[in-house]
Formats: structure tokens, C-alpha cells, sequence
């Protein structure tokens, strides 16, 4: 039997070629091998989020991303968090097994009050439960669904052992229900730089986005920052940002013939964004064309989701009914 992979995704803001390369692209590769699950953490991104027309939009542009970028339905279980009730149930239920200690060292959590404590103001100051029990909602995405593995960043590696910790300490006290998953984390994950040189981040406000029409890609592209040298100067591949970038979408061959231009002269950066605006548009417009259907009609966004969350309560469902066998409110 093929192991069991869950990838959540956040609907805030729009995603930027940096996320298709670096994460999309990625973690639907796991579906080749892995009997995988991807759901929007819509109730996540309420955390940060509070206009719920924006949240409505980026939880469709956020879809339509992922299933023009190539996720099939058909093969994956693709749903909505909200659209599962069991994860909630279930939030409440890990609540109870998680020690607040374990919750005040979360990073999130940490980080925020190491801003109070610097600004003078009390420990809790501005943070809201939501912040506080964050790892508990991600614990209940992952244990319900019996995941084996589940690819994070080092950043989020934490919230996984914590995950851990409650199950632990649920099967020691319940019996051995809950799966305890491990980490998939990329020893080399893709960084594509953004258009100053930084990598590629929406909170930079670098970015070049994901399915833009072709006028918007070009002028974001234009805006690549560079040096001031001459057409004829010769100048540093390694040291160029509008090089990284091109390097991510050129072939070997192209690279190579653009790297020795760059070391002899003869090559202008005007030129090489218009080559690079190429690419990027021809790699996307497939799935400009198939985002852009999804977006006109969002009502087959609205049949894909609910299908899928059809399947993932599926799932759901028998492992909940162990679960409250096993506390007790549920008669074995």
C-alpha cells in the first residue's frame, strides 16, 4: 500500500512563480507516489485574514492555481478545510491532550510575545487564541486523515513534532489510533529570486505572479532590477539576478551560450528580459488559459471542492468514530 502524504496550503495572497517552483510543483510530484491529499486551510488564514469577499476570492484563485498547475482531481483528494467537520471535532478533542507549555514554545506564539516583551507591553498583547492554538488546527488536518508523511519547511518542522507529542499522548492514554507522521522536508528546496535580488516574497512585495496576463508578466519582468554596465562591458553571470531568474526557465544549452555572452560582451539586459519574458509566457500560458477558465466559471471550482470533500470525509468519518470510542462518548 502506497503511504499517505497531506499537503495544506494557505489561502493568503496570490501565489508567485517562486511558490510554483519551489512548492507547487513539488508537492504534486507526491501524487506519483503517495496516495495524497491536498486541502485550502481556509480556516488557517482567518489567523491573518478578516474580509471575508478577499478570503472568498483568494480561496478560488488559490484552487484554480493548484488545478491549473496540474492537480487532478481525479487521482487526489483535493478539499476545503472548512468543508470538513470532523476537523474540528477532533481540534477540540487534541486540545485536551496538548500541554499548554508544549503551545507557549511554538515559534509563532514565541515570536509574538518576544515582540511584546521588547515593545514593554504584557506577554499576550494583540494575540489572539486563533495564533495561540494554530498547531492544534494542523495537528487535527494531519491525524485525521492517518498521514504518513507531510512535506514542510524547516520552519514548519516544529509544528509536526507537536503534532507527534499530542498523538503520543493520546495513543498512551486512549490506545493506538492516531498515526504518528513524519517530516518530508526537501534537503534542496528550489529559491527563485525575486525581482531586487532577495528571494522571491510577497511580504518583499518582489514578486512576479502566477497566471498574470501577458502585459502585466512583461512589465514585472522590465522591472528586474540590474547593474548599469554597457551593452559591450562584460559582466558577472553569478552576480546577476535577471541571470538567476533566467536560469530557472532556460535550458542547459541556452544557459550555457548566455552565461559566455555575459563573460565576453555583446549581451544587454533589455534583450535578455525580452528573452526571459518569452519563456515565462509560453511556459505559463497552458495554465493561464485552464486558471482563467476556472476563474470565469468558478462553479466548477465549487463541484470539484465539494467532490473532494465527499472523499476526504470518507476517510474521516471511521477515524473519528475510533476516536470518540475510545474517549468514551461513543458506545464501542
Amino acid at each position: 500500500m502506497k503511504k499517505i502524504a497531506l499537503t495544506g496550503i494557505k489561502p493568503t495572497g496570490a501565489p508567485h512563480i517562486g511558490n510554483f517552483l519551489g512548492a507547487i510543483q513539488p508537492a504534486l510530484e507526491l501524487a506519483k507516489t503517495h496516495d495524497a491529499l491536498y486541502f485550502i486551510a481556509d480556516y488557517h488564514a482567518l489567523t491573518s485574514v478578516r474580509d471575508k469577499v478577499l478570503l472568498r476570492e483568494q480561496i478560488y484563485s488559490l484552487a484554480a492555481t493548484w488545478l491549473a498547475a496540474g492537480l487532478d482531481p481525479d487521482k487526489v483528494t483535493f478539499y476545503r478545510q472548512s468543508d470538513i467537520p470532523e476537523v474540528f471535532e477532533l481540534t477540540w478533542i487534541l486540545s485536551c491532550m496538548a500541554p499548554k507549555g508544549l503551545l507557549n514554545r511554538a515559534h509563532a506564539y514565541k515570536a509574538a510575545t518576544d515582540v511584546n516583551t521588547e515593545a514593554g507591553h504584557d506577554l499576550d498583547h494583540g494575540i489572539d487564541c486563533g495564533l495561540f492554538y494554530y498547531p492544534i488546527l494542523m495537528a487535527a488536518d494531519i491525524l485525521l486523515f492517518s498521514c504518513h508523511v507531510v512535506p514542510v519547511g524547516q520552519d514548519q518542522k516544529q509544528h509536526l513534532e507537536i503534532t507527534r507529542d499530542i498523538a503520543q499522548t493520546f495513543n498512551q492514554t486512549f490506545g493506538k489510533i492516531l498515526t504518528l507522521p513524519e517530516p518530508l522536508i526537501q534537503e534542496e528546496v528550489k529559491t527563485v529570486p525575486g525581482i531586487d535580488g532577495r528571494k522571491m516574497s510577497k511580504s518583499y512585495k518582489n514578486e512576479i505572479p502566477l497566471y498574470t496576463t501577458s502585459k502585466k508578466l512583461k512589465k514585472r519582468i522590465n522591472q528586474i532590477v540590474t547593474d548599469s554596465k554597457d551593452v559591450n562591458d562584460p559582466k558577472d553571470p553569478d552576480n546577476c539576478n535577471l541571470f538567476a531568474i533566467y536560469c530557472q526557465f532556460a535550458t542547459a544549452e541556452a544557459i550555457a551560450k548566455t552565461r559566455a555572452r555575459y563573460l565576453t560582451g555583446g549581451l544587454g539586459y533589455g534583450e535578455l528580459k525580452g528573452e526571459l519574458f518569452h519563456l515565462v509566457d509560453t511556459f505559463l500560458s497552458a495554465g493561464r488559459a485552464r486558471y482563467d477558465e476556472l476563474m470565469t466559471d468558478k462553479n466548477q471550482i465549487d463541484i470539484i471542492l465539494a467532490e473532494g470533500a465527499e472523499k476526504a470525509r470518507s476517510i474521516a468519518k471511521p477515524l473519528l468514530e475510533k476516536v470518540r470510542k475510545a474517549i468514551g462518548v461513543q458506545k464501542p
